[in-house]
């Protein structure tokens, strides 16, 4: 089962009269690196909410936002009672100069500078624990929707590495014909240049062994076949995170198509290891997007 590292969850709940939304997104990246937005009263939580997210998301590129707004009249604020004062007494004085009713001297305070503010709240323990059951809730519904997108890649996946193999197959039934081919190019070419009773045959035969030992590709078409069969072990596996594991079995895969190719002498087979490029490539691609 693959994961994709693409996902979003959100949630929106009420605690303790303050209104909790919490967004998620993940995109694909090669570590796991996480920006989070939240407000100043969750800041002591912050480690636990920063190691809540690691353990559930794993990797990836991740932003995380967090809103918290008060419901209606429970909005906490706080009156610098000493600052009033401190402004009382020079307005209170100024006004009885002036000659000028007081009757509006409080409204008047309360719109200075810093005398209203909104208080250093911190949410309680009990709101924590509630809190931490939606951030779970929100990761839960994000990896959700990874698993959904990760059934596609894995068909998908699936698919490259089978048309790798049928093309290996057509590569197999081809060798004997590749070395008939060889041996046939070989002797055409010291017919037409030294002439056929001019050349020693047994002694030819022994170079054309030993040529086409150096050419042979059959110990890279069973690690190649070893390799597409790994693969799929790896992706029915029940391991979540994969997809560097993967890569790395991609790559193996990748080195014994192009000492195949190296070594073919031959445009049959080399078609087939172009069309099993092509679809490697297209796995490549996909695999960058795996947990």
């Amino acid at each position: 089962m693959l994961y994709s590292m693409t996902g979003y969850g959100r949630a929106e709940k009420t605690i303790g009269g303050k209104s909790y939304l919490i967004e998620l997104r993940s995109l694909n990246g090669k570590q796991y690196d996480i920006r989070l937005t939240m407000p100043s009263l969750l800041k002591p939580y912050e480690i636990e909410i920063r190691n809540i997210l690691n353990e559930g998301l794993m990797r990836g590129s991740i932003e995380c936002i967090i809103t918290v707004s008060q419901n209606g009249s429970e909005k906490p604020v706080k009156l610098n009672k000493a600052l009033i004062k401190a402004y009382y007494e020079p307005v209170s004085e100024l006004s009885k100069e002036l000659d000028l009713s007081q009757e509006n001297v409080l409204s008047t305070l309360l719109r200075m500078p810093e005398v209203i503010s909104t208080s250093n709240e911190v949410i309680a323990e009990a709101e924590w624990h509630l809190f931490e059951n939606i951030l779970k809730e929100v990761i839960a519904e994000l990896n959700n929707h990874r698993k959904e997108e990760g059934k596609s890649m894995e068909d998908d996946l699936l698919a490259r590495i089978t048309n790798i193999e049928l093309q290996q197959a057509a590569v197999a039934a081809l060798e004997p014909q590749r070395r008939v081919k060889i041996k046939e190019g070989l002797q055409k070419v010291l017919e037409e240049n030294i002439g056929k009773e001019n050349y020693d045959p047994n002694r030819l035969e022994q170079e054309l062994i030993y040529y086409i030992e150096k050419i042979d590709i059959s110990e890279e078409q069973v690690r190649l076949k070893n390799h597409c069969t790994y693969f799929k072990e790896v992706l029915n596996d029940n391991a979540i995170i994969k997809g560097k594991k993967l890569s790395f079995i991609l790559q193996e895969i990748g080195r014994e198509i192009n000492t195949t190719g190296s070594k073919a002498y031959d445009a049959e087979v080399q078609k087939c290891v172009v069309l099993m490029k092509d679809e490697l490539e297209k796995a490549k691609e996909q695999i960058l997007n795996v947990l």
